[in-house]
């Protein structure tokens, strides 16, 4: 069984083209970081050249780092290093047994797009640092809160590798907590908060402790 501490939130970028994006007033990551004690940042990045992509999450990485954060970088693992970021985020078990030679011993790699139980049993079996569920797909749909509970739930009681639930709104937050999750995800729901993502993220850690509200 896991231990009783509470879950952290896992922050989700929206596709990125340029720093400027997550370093502006109302946007500013590290300040978001440093407010609800964000445990990893995943940075979606827009594809481009791969020089850019590098430059990029270089200068993104060390904000988020300095606050205290892991960097995760979404579905690349073949710049993880070079650009100083902790891991890599990866689609699919397929995916993630691709990645996994590259980025052990020393970067995360975590998975997602676990369409079952199998799946997610794969995935840790083969050395997936943590298991996501909930994520939407490229289409943005995702499955119902109900269903990420149950396999959150499910998840927990068995396993011990961290899972993380995903949250479309900050409502979803305290069921995915009170479920088991070891990390909540959220992204357009704070970057879109009109009081600014620092703010709409203190808020969001709050409901981490208040799992049952």
């Amino acid at each position: 069984m896991k231990s009783d501490r509470l879950p952290r939130l896992y922050l989700v970028t929206p596709k990125v083209g340029e720093a400027a994006t997550l370093s502006g007033a109302r946007v500013n990551l590290g300040e978001a970081v440093r407010a609800a004690g964000i445990a990893a940042v995943l940075l979606r990045l827009n594809e481009t050249d791969e020089r850019t992509m590098i430059e990029l999450a270089k200068q993104i990485a060390r904000p988020v780092q300095e606050a205290g954060a892991a960097l995760i970088i979404d579905g690349r693992p073949d710049i993880v290093a070079r650009a100083g970021a902790d891991g890599a985020h990866l689609a699919g078990i397929e995916a993630l047994a691709a990645a996994l030679p590259r980025l052990k011993p020393n970067y995360i790699a975590g998975a997602g797009v676990l369409h079952s139980r199998h799946d997610a049993m794969v995935a840790g079996e083969s050395g997936a640092d943590y298991v996501m569920f909930g994520e939407p797909d490229r289409a943005g749909l995702r499955p119902s809160l109900a269903a990420v509970v149950e396999r959150v739930a499910w998840w927990a009681e068995i396993f011990e590798i961290p899972c993380v639930g995903y949250a479309g709104e900050p409502d979803e937050i305290g069921p995915l907590a009170a479920a088991g999750a070891d990390f909540v995800a959220i992204g357009a729901a704070l970057f879109d908060d009109p009081r600014g993502l620092a703010a709409a993220a203190a808020e969001a850690g709050v409901r981490l402790t208040e799992p049952a509200a």
